[in-house]
């Protein structure tokens, strides 16, 4: 087991701010689901309202490199849904390289985070893949804006597929990186995905936990009852409608505890904002949180081993637990990297906090230098 740090001595994460933050995401949701609204149905958010629409502009939140070729691709899930998603192969590349697919953030696209990080790996000698979750983006899948562990989990596996079919890929050499929300669900496809030989998150999340037992794990069994209660009753009315009921729009308003303003300033500024993303002012379904309520995602995180698992989290991070306990969950090989005063947005796309040099030797190492 290894540990890592850069954490400067004797900081702490603020008790009194979690407490405020379990408070304000109770009042939010009634039951402490993530960032969730389970209130009266919105209007039907921009990006919901049409079905996928894919663009060959780069339009991502980031510049593009002139070391790295990239173009769009599709391939399909095991479920028949077309996910849309970034290739990112380095220029002048020769022979069979090592190949990393990447995901996430929840509720992100891959014109952000997920493809800043594949960009940048590319640089560094990988053949990258950053996608689309389905239901999200540019991805297809009706209707629109909709998670579930099971699909998404096989999103990841899907990219697998696509990636290994490229001549210039080493499918023996596959590595897979995830995001937030999107890095409990690699960890979920690569327990059951032996092709992936090595696997990395950042900022995890486990969506499913959070969803079922709110912030540190805070709502109570007549919360989670009541929760239920609510989602079970909005399918009759989204079955009488013919159409899901959408909550308010996300990250809309800059208000709540720190972590919520911290999201605001990636999703709702020039620095992160994206149209088709569904944190940028969009919204997920009501009753998106069903399937995750009743579904741990994390139940199998022994399996990924004798393969290697790296955990990367920020010091200040509202979200270092999740990291912290599936770290102690997995079985070796397995480290925790702690990036010193970094909150769990800063590893969206600081590049100056972000460790590639970190991710590049692990990947280097487990895969064959790239």
């Amino acid at each position: 087991m290894k540990t890592s740090t850069n954490m400067d001595a004797g900081k702490h994460i603020d008790a009194s701010d979690a407490g405020q933050a379990r408070r304000h995401m109770l009042m939010l949701t009634g039951a402490g689901i993530a960032a969730f609204g389970v209130g009266a149905a919105g209007a039907i958010p921009a990006a919901a309202a049409a079905t996928e629409k894919r663009t060959d502009a780069w339009d991502k939140t980031f510049p593009k490199s002139a070391k790295v070729e990239h173009r769009k691709v599709t391939f399909r899930n095991r479920y028949g849904i077309t996910l849309a998603a970034d290739l990112y192969v380095p220029f002048g590349a020769k022979g069979k390289l090592p190949a990393l697919v990447v995901g996430g953030p929840f509720g992100a696209v891959k014109e952000q985070s997920s493809g800043l990080y594949a960009q940048t790996m590319c640089e560094r000698g990988f053949v990258t893949l950053a996608f689309d979750p389905s239901y999200t983006g540019e991805s297809s899948g009706e209707p629109r804006n909709v998670a579930t562990p099971d699909i998404n989990t096989e999103d990841f596996s899907a990219a697998v597929d696509f990636i290994g079919l490229q001549p210039i890929v080493d499918r023996e050499r596959i590595g897979m990186i995830g995001i937030c929300g999107w890095g409990g669900m690699a960890l979920n496809a690569v327990a059951v995905d032996k092709r992936v030989k090595a696997v990395a998150v950042s900022t995890m999340y486990d969506m499913t936990r959070v969803m079922s037992k709110g912030y540190n794990d805070s709502v109570t069994p007549q919360q989670r009852s009541q929760t239920l209660e609510q989602l079970s009753r909005q399918r009759w009315e989204d079955a009488k409608q013919g159409s899901p009921a959408y909550q308010a729009s996300y990250n809309k308003e800059r208000a709540g505890p720190q972590f919520m303003l911290d999201y605001h300033d990636y999703y709702m500024t020039p620095r992160g904002y994206h149209p088709r993303a569904v944190n940028s002012g969009n919204a997920w379904t009501q009753t998106t949180p069903l399937s995750f309520m009743n579904m741990p995602i994390l139940s199998y995180i022994r399996e990924i081993s004798p393969r290697p698992i790296l955990f990367v989290h920020g010091e200040k991070a509202h979200s270092r637990y999740f990291s912290e306990t599936a770290f102690a969950a997995a079985a070796e090989p397995k480290e925790l990297m702690i990036i010193s005063g970094a909150n769990h947005t800063d590893l969206y796309d600081r590049v100056d906090v972000i460790p590639f040099d970190k991710l590049t030797a692990f990947f280097s190492r487990h895969l064959g230098a790239a």
